[in-house]
């Protein structure tokens, strides 16, 4: 597929439609971006409070808590009492949330093997640069 100079547009749309059908195949439990992101950050950081979640992730304690109804139901979370106050509850990962985001990661590394595969040293460099500056650029809004 080729894109005239100016296609950045249809260029990312691609690229976006590319890897999330890649993604899809090797993570089918159709998690969304969000509950993803609450998946990563209990990996990163261990076990949390659905109000920590909350403020790291920028959304309302109404949202997480659909969030993470979701990924409950679907084992990939679990949630203990934390201390002698029952109500506080701390959310971690489970076995199946850590095969799920092992999985997510080898799709990662394929995908970065394929690109290398069809890049020079030089153009993996620039790829990688401009991918950053990129989503530095659609991060900041």
């Amino acid at each position: 597929m080729s894109f005239g100079d100016n296609d950045i547009e249809n260029a990312l749309a691609y690229l976006t439609c590319v890897l999330v059908a890649r993604r899809t195949r090797t993570t089918p439990e159709r998690v969304t971006w969000q509950q993803y992101d609450v998946l990563e950050m209990l990996r990163l950081h261990g076990p949390m409070t659905p109000s920590a979640l909350s403020e790291s992730l920028r959304v309302s304690r109404p949202t997480m808590s659909k969030a993470l109804r979701v990924l409950k139901d679907r084992h990939l979370v679990e949630q203990a009492a934390l201390g002698a106050d029952r109500r506080e509850q701390t959310t971690s990962l489970t076995a199946a949330g850590r095969e799920f985001l092992d999985r997510a990661a080898q799709c990662r590394r394929d995908n970065a093997d394929i690109a290398a595969s069809v890049l020079s040293p030089a153009e993996r460099r620039v790829f990688a640069e401009l991918c950053a500056r990129v989503a530095a650029a659609l991060g900041s809004d």
